[in-house]
């Protein structure tokens, strides 16, 4: 008869709301049982997203990596609190990144694993650059570290189907009675014709920490030329992956393979993020 398979440990969840200065973020952390091994993997997520919407990543990220996963609705979006009254700016990306340490902080996590997907993954690369020594390492999922012709033709095909589908339907059931706000924040601010020379590699030489960089080889929103100047322009170790055939989201059209991926590079760095190797 064949070897049964073993059970997966049991995991945790615990949701929270923490309050940061006049508004309330949404989190959701992913636990297991014992001690937790090497830095907890902090889960960012792109210009649409939210918690609900990572499904269960955060699950199975904490089973392939033996590590706890905490996640959060950026300002805005999910159940964490409304936009603030200042519009949004072509800096709104710098001045997240400083929230994302502010979270860290807050939550108690001296040192994180940054796991971002698009407007995420920059957000992890901005963050690693401003705290080095708070981020262990970070997994960009098509983040975008310049504005390509690509990713603006991408903005007007979703403001297309936004007015057409009910696709605000859809992102309803996420964001409530902020999708409006949601969908105009990041459509507006990347097609105003003053993003059009945003740019954050300046930044990247003071990524200082293993990078993994991760992109679907047919993501509808950039090119394999942000692949390349991430692992380019970091300075810590940098593994660039791109994925046959996938798309903008390849955790999604393919999560178990963005798993072990994910599991495999923070194996393979055990050593710089203090966890014992041979997990996931």
């Amino acid at each position: 008869m064949p070897a049964a398979v073993p059970e997966p440990p049991p995991l945790t969840t615990d949701d929270f709301r923490l309050p940061l200065d006049d508004f309330e973020l949404q989190v959701r952390r992913f636990g297991l049982p014992g001690p937790a091994s090497g830095p907890t993997l902090v889960l960012l997520h792109d210009s649409l997203g939210s918690v609900a919407l990572w499904r269960d990543l955060g699950a199975q990220l904490a089973l392939a990596t033996g590590r706890p996963v905490l996640a959060y609705d950026r300002r805005g979006y999910g159940q964490s609190s409304s936009f603030g009254p200042a519009p949004r700016t072509s800096r709104y990306l710098e001045e997240e990144a400083e929230t994302v340490n502010r979270v860290l902080a807050a939550c108690g996590l001296a040192q994180a694993v940054l796991f971002g997907h698009s407007d995420g993954g920059t957000l992890a690369l901005l963050a690693a650059a401003l705290e080095p020594a708070r981020i262990a390492a970070c997994v960009t999922i098509g983040a975008h570290v310049f504005v390509e012709d690509v990713t603006l033709a991408g903005i007007r095909e979703a403001q297309r189907q936004y007015q057409t589908t009910n696709l605000p339907q859809k992102l309803a059931r996420y964001h409530g009675a902020n999708t409006d706000a949601v969908f105009r924040a990041w459509t507006e601010t990347w097609l105003a014709p003053s993003f059009r020379t945003w740019n954050i590699e300046r930044y990247l030489p003071a990524v200082a920490c293993p990078v993994l960089v991760l992109q679907g080889s047919n993501d509808e929103y950039g090119t394999a030329a942000q692949v390349e100047a991430i692992a380019r322009q970091t300075t810590g170790p940098a593994t660039a992956r791109l994925l046959p055939g996938r798309g903008h989201s390849p955790h999604r059209e393919d999560p178990g393979l963005v798993v072990q991926l994910t599991a495999d590079f923070l194996n393979s760095n055990w050593s710089v993020l203090g966890q014992e190797p041979g997990l996931g």
